[in-house]
């Protein structure tokens, strides 16, 4: 995979968490996660940029100039997606009111993403997504993992958790309680 195709897939990928964190944010009015969204669509236009200067650098060669344009329009859509989900979670920072049609089907939904910060000395510091079985022990899913300034999306059984690792997990509305004696130090 060259540095434009991990680009625009980290583009993706990115897009995607930050429509899950835009919508939690709006269902629970949870500020925190709603700049989350903003730092998250920082990421994407720095990418966004990276691909579109590449795209038009590469561009002057003949064969290049259809998968430059390729590139150039779906980095455009992607960035389109996240906009759309910052301005999902502008609605919550400026604290506007929801249209009571939209509340209602917020308010029906019994998923929710949350922010966990792993301990050290937790359960999870040190082992696999795997080993613990998190999943299935508590229903909540782990989508994302922010380690300093790098992402894992997705992650999968062979994941390891770390000290310090801000984990966004899906699911029960009660998924804080579940997961606490998960990620708390002992």
């Amino acid at each position: 995979m060259n540095e434009d195709d991990r680009r625009l897939l980290e583009m993706k990928n990115t897009s995607e968490l930050m429509l899950d964190l835009a919508y939690s944010s709006l269902i629970y009015q949870n500020k925190v996660i709603a700049k989350e969204v903003i730092e998250l669509e920082d990421r994407v236009d720095r990418l966004h940029e990276a691909i579109i200067r590449s795209a038009l650098g590469k561009s002057k060669e003949p064969k290049n100039f259809d998968r430059s344009l390729i590139m150039i329009k779906i980095s455009d859509s992607i960035e389109r997606i996240a906009d759309a989900a910052l301005d999902i979670a502008d609605v919550v920072l400026r604290d506007i009111e929801l249209h009571p049609v939209v509340k209602k089907s917020l308010e029906d939904s019994d998923v929710v993403i949350q922010k966990h910060v792993v301990e050290n000395g937790s359960l999870l510091h040190g082992k696999t997504l795997g080993e613990i079985k998190l999943a299935t022990e508590t229903g909540v899913w782990v989508i994302a993992i922010r380690r300093g300034y790098d992402w894992i999306y997705g992650p999968d059984e062979g994941t390891t958790i770390s000290g310090g690792d801000i984990l966004y997990a899906r699911g029960p509305a009660d998924s804080e309680k579940i997961i606490a004696p998960w990620i708390k130090g002992k």
